[in-house]
């Protein structure tokens, strides 16, 4: 149902008053925000992706993810406006030293990893802890809308799960009817003014790796694979490469299947998967909860009109009906408790890799959030 935005926001805000769990969220380009309103605070989970409503995953794929279904909410939607508040709070950029130290012990510690086993690359990450009282989360989220028109957008809670808000540029997969669609996105460097930009040996290479897996991972799954170009990409104020992979479904293969085969990607995790995903968890002195995980939509109808003049209304020849799933790796992104932001970031780590640089690539990306946190 498509509503004002005053009421959609208005909506909202009564659900979470009510701690009621729900999503918002505004999709890469779209001129829509969506909203999925659960009427009750159950937890209900995702078995085996035959479901419908809104998926949100964690980044260890032995959890599972939890749903906000379709059949228990109400769906409601609204154009997205200009927004520019913020948040009014003092929000600082100092970097601790000790979090500095800490991280650039733990890229070393990958580097030595990589060097002295058959691992490639590890993606190796922290979060950064800002203390505040209030968090006008629905203000935020309107100025993500505004500043990141090529990301998605979204706005999560669940009482017993809790509250989520990011602006992530990775799309995991997108799956309509048998459609495939995917990307490989690595390498980072901040944008300066100009896409023209050279990218190093190191980048290239990395960007390459996770190309490479994508491929190699979904060739069992996926037919008439077809790889694009590597092209330079925006997210804010940070550069990446990108490479889409399209496809189709073969008809034994289902959406678990491929979700998994992907998820965690080298974009996240690093290569091989497992040594990668071992030495992450042993290594870093956190737990991504769901940094890192994937989130979206799952199995919804996506109802479109055909040629009014050649309509039917007999056999339905004027709509064309199909079931999509647009599912997003959960980056740029943080989680509010306990008064305290943490915000999430990382990098992936190379043989090549320099530690005070991936040091710093972190505190480039936690602009993304802190941009927005101004007021």
């Amino acid at each position: 149902m498509t509503i004002a935005a005053d009421q959609f926001f208005k909506k909202l805000a009564s659900h979470l008053k009510n701690e009621l769990p729900f999503v918002v969220y505004r999709k890469p380009d779209d001129r829509n925000i969506n909203g999925l309103l659960q009427h009750n605070d159950d937890l209900f989970f995702v078995e085996d992706y035959t479901e419908s409503g809104f998926a949100f995953a964690p980044f260890q794929a032995d959890k599972k993810a939890i749903l906000i279904p379709q059949n228990t909410s109400e769906t409601i939607q609204c154009l997205v406006e200009t927004y520019e508040n913020g948040v009014s709070a003092f929000i600082s950029e100092i970097e601790d030293d000790k979090a500095k130290e800490s991280h650039i012990k733990l890229v070393e510690k990958a580097i030595t990893a990589i060097e002295n086993s058959e691992t490639k690359k590890v993606v190796v990450s922290r979060k950064k802890e800002i203390g505040i009282e209030k968090f006008d989360m629905l203000s935020v989220f309107k100025k993500l809308v505004t500043k990141y028109p090529q990301a998605f957008c979204y706005v999560w809670y669940h009482p017993k799960g809790g509250m989520w808000i990011g602006a992530t540029p990775e799309t995991l997969l997108q799956v309509k009817n048998n459609q495939f669609q995917t990307m490989a996105l690595a390498s980072t460097q901040s944008y300066q003014g100009s896409m023209n930009v050279l990218w190093g040996e190191k980048e290239r290479q990395e960007q390459q790796f996770v190309t490479d897996y994508i491929v190699g991972n979904i060739q069992s799954l996926v037919k008439n694979i077809s790889v694009s170009d590597v092209e330079t990409v925006r997210a804010g104020s940070l550069l990446h490469l990108k490479t889409k992979i399209t496809g189709n479904l073969i008809r034994h293969s289902n959406l678990e299947q491929v979700l998994y085969t992907l998820h965690p990607t080298p974009a996240v995790c690093g290569l091989p998967k497992e040594k990668a995903r071992a030495f992450i968890l042993e290594n870093e002195n956190y737990r991504r909860e769901f940094y890192t995980g994937f989130l979206g939509e799952l199995n919804l109808k996506e109802i479109r009109k055909r040629n009014p003049n050649r309509r039917n209304v007999e056999n339905n020849a004027y709509v064309s009906v199909k079931t999509v799933s647009r599912l997003y790796v959960n980056l740029r992104c943080m989680q509010y408790r306990n008064k305290k932001l943490e915000l999430y970031v990382g990098g992936g780590i190379t043989k090549d890799s320099d530690a005070e640089q991936e040091w710093q690539e972190t505190v480039d990306k936690t602009r993304t959030m802190l941009d927005v946190l101004k007021g």
